[in-house]
């Protein structure tokens, strides 16, 4: 754009192009306004190119006529900003580059023969009488901004742009935070949002307390200063002391005579700043948005809002604050003067859960008395004592202090929602459904927690209550606590308390269990909840809905093919509940029959074998042998016995034990399916073909109206069903079944799971078999690198196919081999 005519279009020959890191946006919007206001043509982006522009095409176009003058700072130059199409466009251009630095900064060496003259530092008129040297020479100023309404600013000597870093004329500004570090994205996006040409622009920043929303929010009003003539900082944990602040900003800024009454003074102020931009409001620590609405004006100003709370949305656009990266963990450490390795930096980093005023804190005590080694144990054996030490500048309290100090407010607001935390603290540090647990909690409930989770309105309640304390991030109805945050709350509770929270912890566990875990339909519910099961203590469980839920979650994790996490788990459960409720317990008992299956599914046939006869042989004393839990372990049994190669016991058990279920349970009882479609399998491989396919027909329609077609366990008899029909001639019949349970095995258990591979390994044999030699080698070659990749190349399966498809690959070669 040009002085008083519209935007550029690439053509003339006076143009200019202002090239900038976007958080360096406010100096690029100065040096425009310098060259333009001395009547050159320039364009810049913010101001004249709109979404879905081409910034390489737009640049081009500008630069085949113009020239390019670089705006040189360290985020100018960092590499995941610069895109190589950017950069090999400036080397094409360098005769074309006009470079100003406005920051200390060594340019790429092919850069470095630009002479790039150095803004930073200097004051206003000297860093423009060098900007327009740079350009040519001129040396005009402009009397004020364009378009800047009159009023207040003008009263108080408000001139235009300003040079990037000068503070604004009207200002109550804290000291800088000397040592802040990172944020440069989110301080780029505040910046972009609030000048994003709004009528007023409200940006509500919101995070647990520690995360350093106020340092952000300081950060910004003096990265962005230049850019204001007015910048005022509001204290408003207080909703009282609210109206006394914006009423000593009344009066210096002359909008209200001293000794005008204050809610006079308050209305004129925000009457004045409705009228007018270049003003910002900082409203710090707010808790409620209905008692800030009175006080937040109209007008093209932009206003921050720091809060604990999430719930701005009627009144601004919240912005979530949120830990530190570890990078910027590392870089903030080091900036408060602690001298570090990477790995002890990175160490306690993670020990902090990277929160800014928890390794604020860590800093000071390894500037004054501690190693990292030192810290490291303290944090570990006394988390809250280190973090009740003196905060540091800029914060006003330590983290201890905060936590405490939330949480005793949230339990005088709401004590069920305080409870919720307490217990959410013993769990893991990812979200937790709450709403989902609604209607559901187990008789053993407290009737406070009963009380809070009763109804998904109440659960509702509760997690606004957390959301406005800022203890846990809130998402469609899930809460969750930041490690560090669970750390200090169960340090903080009192005896009671921590065994209160562990048995809440039991009832919400069981309130939120999903389903059957090895329904396809549940999982994804399942994933959800399961970082939580594999976090509770076994032996703080005391009830049979508590162990059930705990060790459905191994039983999920085997379904969906992750049987070594779940053998772990379980081991750790049988011991627990062995030596607590003793061998014979039911729920010591049902956890003995998973980890068999676990020990199965990791190969070790022997072990599995060895705990279901145990199993069996106490089932059929504590309950009889047609008890249907008896009956359930000894079809177990029978698989061990045929893993570990003793088929023909498999086959004799699997007979009994079928004829008893249908009697006890049922001929459409699951677990008699499940036995039946073990037993066709048996038969199948001692060579009574033609009777594994009858019973494996009649129990794949069973499974199909009792189960579903694409049930795991529906699917599985199919796959086998496929095999028996290519033994027993009906190749086609075998093709169009196996063709259509892959399909469905890969879009209900995935591409990689054993029994999908396994069926596509079958179907591979069936089209070799069919003469479609070239298709067999295309899935067999793909099952292959599928069990490369999540078995291994050793495991006996992936030699078998890589065996198979090496022998097809050279059939597929010789004469006649089919298509």
């Amino acid at each position: 754009m040009s002085a008083g005519a519209g935007a550029s279009d690439g053509t003339s020959d006076g143009v200019w192009f202002i090239s900038h890191a976007g958080a360096d946006r406010a100096w690029a919007e100065w040096l425009a306004w310098q060259p333009l206001d001395a009547d050159h043509e320039v364009e810049l982006d913010c101001w004249d190119w709109g979404a879905g522009d081409s910034f390489i095409a737009k640049m081009n176009a500008v630069l085949e006529h113009g020239r390019m003058l670089a705006l040189f700072s360290p985020a100018y130059f960092d590499p995941e900003r610069f895109t190589t199409l950017e950069y090999e466009a400036m080397l094409a251009m360098r005769e074309k580059i006009t470079p100003v630095r406005i920051a200390d900064v060594t340019p790429p060496p092919l850069l470095r023969p630009l002479i790039a003259p150095a803004l930073f530092g200097l004051d206003d008129h000297a860093a423009r009488e060098t900007l327009l040297q740079a350009v040519n020479g001129t040396t005009g100023r402009p009397d004020r901004a364009p378009g800047r309404p009159p009023g207040m600013l003008s009263r108080i000597g408000g001139t235009g742009p300003r040079l990037p870093g000068s503070l604004p004329r009207v200002r109550n500004l804290s000291a800088r935070n000397a040592a802040f570090t990172g944020r440069d994205s989110m301080l780029v996006h505040l910046r972009e949002a609030l000048a994003s040409g709004q009528r007023v622009a409200v940006q509500a920043l919101h995070g647990r307390g520690g995360v350093g929303k106020t340092q952000l929010a300081l950060e910004y009003a003096y990265r962005v200063a230049g850019e204001y003539e007015l910048a005022w900082w509001i204290a408003s944990e207080d909703p009282a002391l609210i109206p006394d602040q914006l009423g000593a900003l009344a009066v210096r800024t002359g909008i209200a005579p001293a000794g005008t009454p204050l809610a006079a003074a308050v209305e004129l102020l925000l009457a004045e700043l409705g009228t007018m931009s270049r003003w910002l409001l900082v409203f710090d620590n707010a808790e409620t948005p209905d008692t800030l609405a009175p006080f937040l004006p109209g007008g093209p100003g932009h206003v921050l809002i720091t809060s604990r709370n999430s719930l701005w949305t009627s009144y601004a656009v919240p912005v979530d604050v949120d830990t530190l990266s570890r990078t910027e963990s590392m870089a903030l450490l080091r900036a408060r003067g602690a001298v570090l390795t990477d790995a002890d930096a990175d160490d306690i980093g993670a020990t902090l859960d990277d929160l800014p005023l928890a390794l604020a804190q860590a800093a000071a005590l390894l500037v004054r008395d501690l190693s990292p080694a030192d810290l490291k144990e303290e944090l570990a054996a006394n988390l809250v004592e280190v973090m009740a030490r003196n905060p540091p500048p800029g914060y006003p309290t330590g983290l201890a202090a905060q936590v405490r100090l939330t949480r005793s407010r949230l339990k005088a607001e709401h004590p069920g929602a305080a409870v919720v935390v307490d217990a959410l603290a013993l769990l893991a540090p990812e979200p937790f459904p709450l709403t989902t647990c609604a209607g559901h909690l187990p008789e053993q409930a407290s009737a406070l927690l009963v009380q809070t989770v009763g109804s998904r309105l109440a659960a509702g309640s509760a997690v606004e209550a957390v959301a406005r304390h800022g203890l846990a991030r809130v998402q469609d109805g899930t809460l969750q606590l930041h490690r560090l945050t669970q750390d200090m709350l169960a340090q903080l509770m009192t005896g009671q308390e921590h065994g209160q929270a562990r048995a809440d912890v039991e009832a919400l566990l069981a309130a939120a269990s999903p389903g059957d875990s090895d329904e396809p339909r549940w999982w994804p519910a399942w994933q959800v909840l399961l970082p939580h099961l594999l976090a509770v203590d076994p032996a703080s469980i005391t009830t049979e809905k508590g162990r059930d839920v705990v060790r459905d979650a191994c039983w999920y994790l085997m379904e969906r093919d992750q049987a070594r996490p779940a053998r772990e788990r379980l081991e750790e459960l049988y011991d627990t509940w062995s030596r607590t409720l003793g061998p014979d317990h039911e729920g010591t008992l049902w956890t003995a029959t998973s980890l068999a299956r676990a020990y199965g599914d990791t190969q070790d046939h022997e072990r599995a074998r060895a705990l279901d006869a145990d199993t069996l042989e106490r089932r059929r004393q504590l309950q009889g042998e047609d008890h249907p839990d008896t009956l359930t372990v000894a079809s177990n049994l029978a698989v061990d016995l045929a893993d570990a190669g003793r088929v023909e016991e498999a086959l004799v058990l699997e007979e009994e034990t079928l004829a008893r279920q249908r009697r006890v349970v049922g001929m459409e009882h699951h677990d008699t399916l499940l036995t039946a479609s073990n037993l066709a399998i048996r038969l199948a491989v001692v060579g009574r073909v033609e009777e594994a396919l009858v019973l494996g027909e009649e129990t794949l329609a069973r499974q199909r109206r009792v189960l579903g077609e694409e049930h795991p366990e529906t699917l599985f008899t199919a796959s086998n069903l496929a095999i028996w029909l290519a033994a027993a001639g009906r190749v086609e019949e075998a093709l169009v079944l196996g063709e259509e349970t892959l399909a469905r095995q890969r879009r209900v258990l995935g591409e990689e799971h054993p029994d999908t591979l396994n069926t596509a390994n079958n179907l591979a044999v069936r089209l070799r078999d069919a003469g479609r030699v070239g298709e067999a080698v295309v899935l067999g070659e793909e099952t292959l690198a599928a069990r490369r990749r999540v078995l291994g190349e050793d495991h006996p399966e992936t030699r078998r196919t890589a065996a198979w498809v090496e022998r097809l690959v050279k059939a597929q070669a010789e004469p006649g081999a089919g298509d």
